[in-house]
């Protein structure tokens, strides 16, 4: 493997220098070295590196690690993209968090271990590489587990921000994988119920028999196997937010159950006749279509009604433009780090690749995408080779379902899917089969969203 990288050295001791420089030949392309962290400004400038090692101590019989920090903070304010690796022969665990609080991405202590600061720098420099290749990371939303920057999930973030200092009865509707518990997270942790338990239940894996003790709770000796009374998730959650995911999949008697729990406010333990106050906010979720359910009969109207004082519509991954690429960086970082593997760059042709796939499975099946590539994948270079999709999630003919409109735009991107398909993400082969330059194709996938 061909040396790559360029990494600045700042410690103020010359024998230190001399040692990374020479333990770095021949794995790096250049290795530059400053005595003096008053250089930083015009070496950043001058030159741009992937790497900087810096020391944490510069003042004599100085051990607090306060330096390096503040200097840490200015490499990060000029460079923001560059990878900076602290190194300190005073070394606790506390400097080390820190550290990393502030922006480092590694903490190596003096004497340090040769292949351990070598691997970090490697590390380090293939960072960088990556967030060269990928898009910035979005602006902060307030919402750290919910990643995102497009339009669609712009709208998503601003009903978050209004609803949840609010007690509404919020329903999250969206595809299965696009993220809908994430959003009930967030809006309790944005509530004013946010000191209080955050309570889930899934309805879908409920059967007839569970359903009210599960919910509602249940007196001992309701029935076989009631050893102890037992409270039930709307007890549970008293005082904060409860959860009811796939809501859809309720049959009409549990709808009614549920309809005068909510209406009254208040449950009846199964095998008690006394009911009992409940405090709770209610988020619900379901990849189902209610409002075509109630005009079919299969769902109650008036239980809609109590569910969804507010709607949050969470668009499905092939609607969310560039969200994809961000996502990809993130879950790359991720599962490089959980499975010490290096924080390869994705090249080219892989971002293609992962932008036009339409994901069926949504962000569920990106993250498994990006965790199988990052295990199996092989180089310093996530290739479009190492993107496999999940068997049977997308059918080559589910590509471009819009092909049998007449509607010449819809065609077009139609086409487009098709050709990118067909030659693996590669941009300029699919350009030359559709009879048009890179610059051209580029547009169509910026004007389409592909």
């Amino acid at each position: 493997m061909s040396p790559t990288g360029c990494v600045l050295v700042v410690d103020d001791n010359e024998d230190v220098l001399t040692a990374i420089r020479l333990l770095l030949h021949g794995h790096v392309e250049k290795v530059q070295t400053a005595t003096s962290p008053a250089a930083l400004p015009t070496l950043l400038r001058e030159g741009a590196f992937d790497a900087v090692v810096l020391d944490m101590n510069f003042s004599r019989d100085a051990s607090s690690g306060a330096e390096g920090l503040r200097y840490l903070q200015k490499i990060l304010a000029l460079d923001p993209g560059v990878a900076v690796l602290m190194i300190t022969a005073y070394g606790d665990l506390d400097l080390a968090v820190r550290a990393m609080k502030h922006g480092a991405v590694d903490f190596i202590t003096k004497p340090w271990d040769n292949a351990r600061l070598l691997g970090a720098v490697q590390a380090a420099v293939q960072l960088r590489r990556t967030r060269t290749a990928l898009p910035p990371p979005p602006p902060p939303t307030g919402f750290p587990d919910i990643l995102g920057a497009s339009p669609a999930m712009e709208g998503v973030f601003e009903t978050i921000r209004k609803v949840a200092p609010t007690d509404a009865n919020v329903l999250v509707l969206g595809e299965n994988g696009t993220g809908k518990e994430l959003v009930a997270r967030a809006l309790h942790r944005a509530s004013a119920r946010a000191e209080g338990p955050f309570v889930s239940a899934d309805l879908g894996a409920l059967s007839e028999s569970l359903f009210e003790s599960e919910l509602f709770g249940h007196a001992k000796g309701a029935f076989t196997g009631a050893a102890a009374d037992r409270a039930g998730r709307f007890e549970a959650a008293a005082g904060g937010t409860l959860f009811l995911d796939e809501i859809g999949n309720i049959s009409p008697a549990q709808q009614a159950r549920l309809l005068t729990v909510l209406q009254r406010r208040e449950v009846t333990r199964v095998g008690e006749t006394t009911p009992r106050p409940i405090d709770i906010r209610l988020v619900s979720a379901t990849n189902q279509p209610l409002a075509r359910r109630v005009r079919e009969g299969a769902f109650r109207q008036d239980l809609l009604f109590r569910l969804n004082t507010v709607e949050i519509h969470l668009p499905p991954l092939r609607e969310r433009g560039d969200d994809v690429a961000l996502l990809a960086q993130h879950f790359l970082q991720l599962y490089a780090h959980r499975y010490g593997r290096p924080a390869r760059r994705v090249g080219e042709r892989a971002l293609d690749k992962l932008r036009l796939y339409p994901w069926p499975g949504n962000v569920r099946e990106l993250q498994h995408t990006m965790e199988r590539a990052v295990i199996m994948a092989e180089g310093d270079t996530l290739e479009a080779s190492d993107l496999q999709f999940s068997a049977g999630a997308a059918p080559e003919g589910d590509w471009a379902p819009e092909a049998a409109s007449l509607d010449l735009e819809a065609v077009e991107r139609a086409v487009i899917r098709k050709a990118m398909s067909k030659h693996g993400g590669n941009i300029s082969r699919a350009a030359e089969e559709l009879g048009l330059s890179r610059a051209a194709l580029y547009r169509r996938i910026e004007k389409y969203g592909l």
